[in-house]
């Protein structure tokens, strides 16, 4: 019998996170782009956050330009890591679970782009950072609580994580 809230994120929950990162992802790029023009910026607070439309042809910086197929690849295999880890993570590891959708959505967002054009829309402009996007959001909040999870996590938990050990039956 349970008393309380649970504190589970079962497999329902991981997918409607990921799918959610990966729609707000996408709406917010396609009202940027029918909205905006290439490089239009709109000033939401004067000289600190801006609405600035890019296209970025490379990761965080604009770190390796123009290589379109290696980031598809890279990304592939990253989601595909993250989806087999995932299922190994018990369903007690709220946190490490969430940041693990956000992770993949974010992921998945940035790579719908660049199949797409071959570039990553970007939009938030905080003038004292490159320009981002919600995918990429996502994926920083995602590796947050990833790390957040695995610092304050319980030694039997961790020794059960490293060690490949699941917790409980699978949904």
């Amino acid at each position: 019998m349970s008393h309380g809230p649970s504190r589970r994120i079962g497999n329902g929950v991981f997918w409607i996170v990921l799918a959610a990162t990966i729609a707000v992802d996408q709406l917010t790029k396609v009202i940027v782009q029918t909205k905006m023009a290439e490089q239009e910026s709109i000033p939401l607070i004067t000289n600190i956050f801006h609405l600035t439309y890019i296209l970025n042809p490379g990761a965080a910086f604009g770190m390796l330009a123009n290589k379109t197929l290696f980031f598809i690849a890279i990304t592939m295999v990253v989601v595909g890591a993250i989806l087999y880890f995932y299922r190994r993570v018990p369903e007690e590891q709220v946190w490490l679970r969430l940041g693990l959708a956000l992770q993949a959505g974010g992921a998945v967002g940035n790579l719908i782009d660049r199949i797409r054009t071959g570039l990553v829309i970007d939009f938030f402009d905080f003038r004292v950072w490159p320009v981002f996007n919600v995918a990429d959001t996502a994926i920083t909040i995602g590796v947050g609580l990833i790390m957040v999870s695995l610092l304050f996590a319980p030694e039997e938990e961790k020794k059960a994580l490293a060690s490949g050990e699941t917790a409980g039956p699978r949904e």
